[in-house]
C-alpha cells in the first residue's frame, strides 16, 4: 500500500468547519485510492520563521487550507511557491486558492503590488477583493472550462459546491494572467472566477469553494480523490 504524507498549510482552529472536514476527506479519498495517508498541520508562522524546503521535503502533497487571514501571509506564500516550483501536488481551497493567485502574480508575473484587500484595504493591486455578496455557507452552481483538468476530475462541466468566503479573485484582474500558465478554469453564474489551475504542473488547483465539506456527509469527492491520487504517484 502506497504511503503518502500531506502537509496542511494553515493555522489549525477546531471551530472551523473546513478544518474539521479536511482530515476525514483525505482519509476517505486515500481509502478509495488504496493509499495510507498521514497528515501534518504546519502553521504559517512556522513557515515564515523556519527553512521551508527542510520543512516540506518528503511531503507528497500540500493543501493550503481555509480560514485566512493567516497568521503569516508570507509563510503561506512560501509553501505555495515550494509546491509550484518543486512540482508537488497542490490543492488550495478558499484562502488557499486566494493565496495561490497572489503567489503566482508576485513571483511569476512580477506583480509585486498584488495583494489581498482583506489584510491591506489600501492595496494598489487588490487581486483578492471583497465579493459583491458574501458567500457564507452558501451553495452555488459552477461552470467548469471544457477540457480543463478540473472538468476531467469531476467528469462534468457544471457542479454545485458550497462556499464560506467574503473575498475572492477579482474578475477585472483575470486578464493579467492571460498569457500565463495559471488559468481560470471555473466561474459562477455571474462569470466571476471560482477556480484556477496551473497547466505545467503535475497537480495544482485552487478553488474558492470548499470540496472538503463532502466528508461531513461521508462522501468521496472527485477533486480530493484526484489530489490524493497525484500525491500517491509522487510518493511511488
Amino acid at each position: 500500500m502506497t504511503k503518502i504524507r500531506i502537509a496542511l498549510i494553515g493555522d489549525f482552529n477546531p471551530a472551523v468547519t473546513a478544518h474539521q472536514a479536511i482530515p476525514p476527506a483525505i482519509d476517505i479519498a486515500a481509502t478509495a485510492n488504496g493509499c495510507d495517508a498521514s497528515i501534518e498541520w504546519i502553521p504559517t508562522s512556522r513557515l515564515a520563521d523556519d527553512d521551508v524546503q527542510t520543512l516540506l521535503a518528503g511531503f507528497s502533497g500540500i493543501w493550503c487550507v481555509p480560514a485566512s487571514p493567516y497568521d503569516s501571509m508570507e509563510g503561506a506564500l512560501f509553501a505555495i511557491r515550494y509546491a509550484r516550483e518543486h512540482n508537488v501536488p497542490f490543492l488550495g481551497t478558499c484562502g488557499g486558492y486566494q493565496h495561490a493567485v497572489l503567489e503566482y502574480a508576485r513571483n511569476v508575473l512580477g506583480l509585486s503590488d498584488a495583494d489581498n484587500a482583506e489584510t491591506n484595504p489600501d492595496a494598489a493591486l487588490p487581486l483578492i477583493a471583497p465579493l459583491v455578496c458574501a458567500l457564507i455557507d452558501q451553495a452555488g452552481d459552477i461552470k467548469l472550462a471544457p477540457h480543463s483538468r478540473i472538468a476531467k476530475y469531476y467528469g462534468a462541466v457544471s457542479v454545485n459546491e458550497t462556499y464560506r468566503c467574503s473575498y475572492g479573485f477579482a474578475r477585472e484582474y483575470v486578464p493579467l494572467f492571460a498569457q500565463s500558465d495559471l488559468v481560470v478554469s471555473a466561474w459562477d453564474d455571474h462569470d466571476d472566477p471560482r477556480a484556477i489551475e496551473l497547466r505545467d504542473h503535475s497537480f495544482f488547483i485552487g478553488t474558492a469553494f470548499q470540496p472538503e465539506r463532502s466528508a461531513l456527509k461521508g462522501e468521496t469527492h472527485p477533486l480530493i480523490s484526484a489530489f490524493v491520487k497525484a500525491a500517491a504517484h509522487m510518493a511511488a
